[in-house]
């Protein structure tokens, strides 16, 4: 078996599309019951490839198998003159779950957003009932907010 060790970070690149797609069915399935519709996300995955003022995926891999991944996102804040990093999308394929994969993907979007000046933190949002992901997330040392998240999804737009 791979050890924590032995595993690689990395920027995904456009090789990386159908697994990244894979990925987020999976996702989707596993932690809210939907289906998202296949065209749709191949070509939501696509555009950050080809706009990174977007954001960016980061996956892990070892012997040139992904088996995990997320995507970052940019929030600009007027209150703190700076931007957040949203992590979202993230998956570990289930055999590889509780490996340290996760602690070794987001060791790295700390690593890249300390150093970079505009970024001022991290936020996730996660599914209410999904405790074992809050606890690798606060074991981590991020901590759950005040806020509440509110949305409205327009007709039409896959939502």
């Amino acid at each position: 078996m791979t050890g924590a060790d032995d595993w690689i970070v990395r920027d995904a690149l456009p090789g990386d599309v159908e697994t990244i797609v894979s990925f987020n069915v999976a996702m989707a399935s596993e932690t809210e019951g939907k289906e998202l519709p296949l065209e749709t996300l191949r070509r939501g995955v696509r555009s950050l490839f080809e706009d990174r003022s977007r954001g960016f995926y980061l996956v892990a891999e070892s012997d040139g198998a992904v088996v995990g991944a997320l995507m970052l996102t940019r929030e600009w804040s007027d209150w703190r003159n700076g931007e957040f990093w949203w992590v979202q999308s993230v998956y570990v394929e289930r055999l590889f779950r509780r490996r340290g994969i996760y602690r070794l993907l987001y060791s790295e979007v700390r690593r890249r957003a300390r150093m970079n000046p505009r970024v001022c933190g991290c936020r996730l949002y996660v599914e209410r009932g999904n405790a074992v992901a809050r606890k690798a997330y606060e074991s981590l040392g991020m901590k759950e907010t005040s806020y509440r998240m509110y949305e409205e999804v327009f007709p039409g737009s896959n939502g």
